[in-house]
């Protein structure tokens, strides 16, 4: 039976749930609430420095593209950039990601943002309502746009007293002091943790094809491969040992 991973319902071939801590609608409201108020500064800025020289006809026309901009180009922009964060998905400690777990790109940000506005949002002048209808029926707090876009929003802070600690493998102690975490992404670090967490849930052919599939993404994230014949728990746990031991210090 192949083996598959998946962010917010992480399943392996052998039926074992890995939650990732799919984004909960009031914690989506709330980042959603601060990304509107980006917006309006935006737009209020954008009102003030129209010109006002110009015919009414024009003037609308400029508000009506210019708002369009801002109420789609921002949220594809920011969440093209930061790979799936906006301001208000920072706040809540937020993230888009693809249903299959990887970063977003231009594409799903472009159309979440255009089912935001022309069906879970604005166009339809319903205040939300079709995106709050939508997420409440939907396992994963899915709205059109993320179904349209095949993304989902996941939380990226864990508490505390939800983090398994991993000790450092002596043997890897030294190689993973030289590595390079500033582009390990937040979703991987999640999928990576509960896997430490599971591990001994697993059969031994789950364990490793699993691990060595997170274990690759994250050698990709760090630039530093797993060795093949490294084993992908001591790979993992030294990587989430040497994060820990840097943010501790």
């Amino acid at each position: 039976m192949s083996h598959t991973i998946r962010v917010g319902d992480l399943v392996t071939g052998e039926a074992v749930v890995l939650d990732l801590r799919v984004a909960q609608l009031a914690s989506r409201a709330v980042a959603f609430a601060f990304d509107v108020a980006v917006q309006f500064l935006l737009l209020l800025f954008v009102y003030l420095v129209l010109p006002i020289s110009v015919d009414d006809a024009l003037l609308t026309a400029l508000a009506l593209t210019l708002v369009v901009l801002v109420l789609v180009g921002y949220p594809t922009l920011v969440e093209t950039l930061t790979r799936g964060r906006s301001v208000g998905k920072l706040v809540m400690g937020l993230r888009v990601v693809r249903d299959d777990g990887g970063a977003i790109r231009f594409r799903h940000a472009l159309v979440r943002a255009l089912g935001g506005f022309f069906v879970d949002f604005w166009a339809l002048g319903l205040g939300g309502a079709v995106a709050l209808f939508v997420s409440l029926f939907s396992p994963q707090g899915k709205r059109v746009g993320d179904y349209l876009a095949g993304t989902l929003v996941i939380r990226t802070r864990v508490p505390r007293q939800d983090v398994e600690l991993v000790d450092m493998p002596p043997q890897l102690a030294d190689w993973a002091r030289g590595l390079d975490l500033s582009q390990l992404p937040d979703e991987l670090v999640l999928a990576a943790r509960q896997y430490l967490s599971r591990y001994h849930e697993l059969g031994e052919k789950a364990r490793w094809e699993l691990g060595a599939r997170l274990a690759d993404d994250v050698g990709a994230a760090v630039r530093s491969p797993r060795v093949e014949y490294t084993h992908p728990h001591p790979y993992l746990a030294a990587v989430l040992a040497e994060r820990r031991r840097r943010a501790a210090g």
